[in-house]
């Protein structure tokens, strides 16, 4: 095989023939991985990458070299810048990511802390102001927005018309906002 010219091997190479891929892998294996050493500024796990994808075109691409066109190692020198761009692209858009990432948990995180305070107080506001109505009053806003009962259903557990529950749940919902201190607040805007 080293008698062979390079575009021989390549020619080789195009019938997946392994000795010609080797031997050109041995005459160009320096020139690839300094090239790719001084791209990279001496990161030597990053040179071996690109080298590695630069021979994988190689084997895969076949017969794209032209040698009217130029010096076969003119035309590997510009793969491997080709390949080097692509390589600093996409870890550029993978470190993007990952800042986008980074900022919308801390972002998420900074958020849901005061919410997390701020339902924990309201929670407790609202079991003190909970705790001023009479029994039948607890009962009725209980049943209707942490059971999920409809008025109908709460009408038929106590025996009673749709109308009336709906004027005692009218005069529970009034007195708790007095509770709270909300009258004509938030609560009326959320329904309460």
């Amino acid at each position: 095989m080293k008698d062979k010219s390079d575009r021989e091997l390549l020619q080789l190479i195009g019938e997946n023939h392994r000795p010609a891929f080797e031997e050109l892998y041995d005459r160009y294996i320096k020139l690839v991985y300094s090239v790719s050493l001084k791209a990279t500024k001496g990161d030597k796990e990053k040179a071996k990458e690109i080298v590695q994808q630069v021979f994988l075109r190689i084997w895969t691409m076949k017969k794209n070299y032209d040698p009217d066109k130029g010096k076969f190692a003119n035309w590997l020198i510009t793969i491997t810048r080709n390949i080097f761009i692509d390589y600093i692209r996409k870890e550029k858009k993978l470190e993007e990511k990952r800042q986008l990432y980074t900022r919308h948990e801390s972002l998420k995180v900074a958020e849901g802390f005061p919410r997390q305070c701020g339902n924990q107080l309201l929670n407790m506001q609202l079991e003190e102001a909970k705790s001023n109505l009479s029994e039948e009053q607890r009962r009725l806003i209980t049943l209707l927005y942490w059971e999920g009962y409809s008025l109908k259903e709460i009408a038929a557990m106590e025996n009673e018309p749709v109308g009336t529950i709906k004027s005692r749940l009218h005069q529970s919902l009034k007195r708790l906002r007095q509770n709270l201190g909300t009258e004509g607040g938030v609560w009326d805007e959320q329904g309460m």
